[in-house]
C-alpha cells in the first residue's frame, strides 16, 4: 500500500517540479520579461507638433514591433515634465523617456547645441535631423553631455524664421521691433537690431494678439499648427537658428529592458530621425500653402545685398559660439566640420 500510493506521489511531485522548471525557464526569457512592459514618454509641447507627432508613431512603432508587449504611454504638452525639469525628470525616474529642445539647457549640452544654433544655414528639416542622429553616434556621449542617457532618437526643426505683423526686408525694418525669440537666438536678433523678447511657446500666441511682441523666430510650420497665420502676415527668408530635439532614456531603465527590445528601439533610432525631418519638411509645405491661401500670409525674400548685410552681421556670432565651446576642451569646430561633410552627404 504504502509503496503504491507513495511511487505516484513521487512522479506527481516530480511532475510539478518540472513544470515549475519550465516555467521558471519561460519567465526568466526575454520574451515572457517583455510581456508586461509599461514605459512613459514625456515631452513638452501638444501631441500636434512636430515633435509630438513623431512621439506617438514612435510609441505605436515599438508597440507594433514587440507584438504589444511593450507599452508606451506618452505625455505630451508638459503634463508630466516641464522644458525647467525634462532631462532631470528622466534620471530621477519621473518618466521613463523625455524629449526636449536642448537648447532649453545651454550649459548642458554646449557642443551638442552647436548643432542648432549656428546661423545662415540652407538646409531642411531631414537632412538636419539625420545629421544630427549620427552626430550624436560619432561623438562620445561625455562631450554631448549625454553620458547618462540611453538616446533614443534626435532631430531637428528646420531652421527658424523671422515671422512678423509687419513686412522686413531690411535691417531697417527690423530695428526696434520686439521679437519673441529662443534662448539660442537672442544674441542673433540683437545683432539684427530688433529687440528679443524671451517667452515660451505657449504664451506667443497670447503676446501676439495682445500686441505683446511684434513677431517671433520659428520653424513655419506653427503658421498653420498654432494658428499664428491669424497674426503674423509676413515670413522673412532668411535662415536662421533652428532646434535641436533629443529623446532619451533613463540608463537605469534601458539596462532593465530585454535584448530584444533594445535591439527595436536602436532599430528605431535613425528611422525615426528620418520620419520627423521628413514629415516636418512636408508639413512645413503644406503650413506655408494654408498660411498663403487662407490667411494671406506673404514670404518675402532679401535682396542679395541685404541678405549679404544680415551675414556679415551674424558671422561673428558663429565664430564666437565656436570659440567659446572650444575654449572648454570641447571639439567644437570638429563637430562643426563634420557637420558640414554630413550636410552635403544627405543632400545627395
Amino acid at each position: 500500500m504504502t509503496t503504491k500510493t507513495t511511487v505516484p506521489s513521487i512522479r506527481r511531485a516530480a511532475g510539478a517540479i518540472g513544470l515549475a522548471g519550465v516555467l521558471m525557464s519561460v519567465l526568466a526569457s526575454p520574451l515572457a520579461a517583455a510581456r508586461d512592459i509599461t514605459l512613459s514618454y514625456a515631452f513638452i509641447s501638444p501631441a500636434s507638433t512636430f515633435p509630438g507627432v513623431q512621439m506617438e508613431r514612435w510609441a505605436e512603432e515599438l508597440e507594433r514591433r514587440t507584438d504589444g508587449r511593450v507599452t508606451v504611454n506618452t505625455f505630451p504638452g508638459g503634463t508630466l515634465l516641464s522644458a525647467n525639469n525634462m532631462y532631470d525628470g528622466v534620471l530621477s525616474g519621473v518618466a521613463d523617456i523625455g524629449l526636449s529642445i536642448t537648447s532649453y539647457e545651454p550649459s548642458r549640452f554646449p557642443l551638442l547645441n552647436l548643432a542648432g544654433s549656428l546661423t545662415g544655414l540652407e538646409v531642411n528639416s531631414t537632412v538636419a535631423s539625420q545629421t544630427l542622429y549620427e552626430l550624436i553616434q560619432e561623438f562620445p556621449p561625455e562631450q554631448l553631455g549625454l553620458e547618462d542617457f540611453k538616446v533614443i532618437t534626435a532631430f531637428t526643426s528646420e531652421p527658424g524664421y523671422l515671422q512678423t505683423k509687419d513686412p522686413v526686408t531690411s535691417l531697417e525694418e527690423l530695428r526696434g521691433q520686439e521679437i519673441r525669440v529662443p534662448g539660442d537666438s537672442t544674441d542673433v536678433l540683437a545683432a539684427l537690431g530688433g529687440v528679443p523678447i524671451a517667452l515660451s511657446q505657449a504664451d506667443t500666441g497670447e503676446a501676439l494678439q495682445a500686441g505683446v511682441v511684434d513677431g517671433y523666430i520659428s520653424s513655419r510650420e506653427v503658421l498653420r499648427d498654432l494658428r499664428y497665420a491669424r497674426t503674423v502676415k509676413y515670413v522673412t527668408d532668411y535662415p536662421l537658428t533652428n532646434a535641436v530635439l533629443v529623446a532619451v532614456m533613463n540608463r537605469q531603465r534601458w539596462e532593465s529592458l530585454p535584448e530584444d527590445v533594445q535591439q527595436i528601439i536602436d532599430e528605431l533610432g535613425a528611422e525615426m530621425a528620418f520620419f520627423a525631418g521628413d514629415y516636418l519638411d512636408s508639413h512645413v509645405e503644406a503650413s506655408l500653402e494654408w498660411a498663403r491661401e487662407k490667411e494671406g500670409v506673404e514670404v518675402l525674400s532679401l535682396s542679395e545685398e541685404e541678405a549679404a548685410r544680415w551675414t556679415e552681421r551674424l558671422v561673428p556670432i558663429n565664430e564666437e559660439r565656436l570659440a567659446r565651446v572650444a575654449e572648454m576642451g570641447l571639439p567644437a569646430h570638429e563637430l562643426h566640420e563634420r557637420m558640414l561633410e554630413l550636410f552635403e552627404q544627405y543632400q545627395q
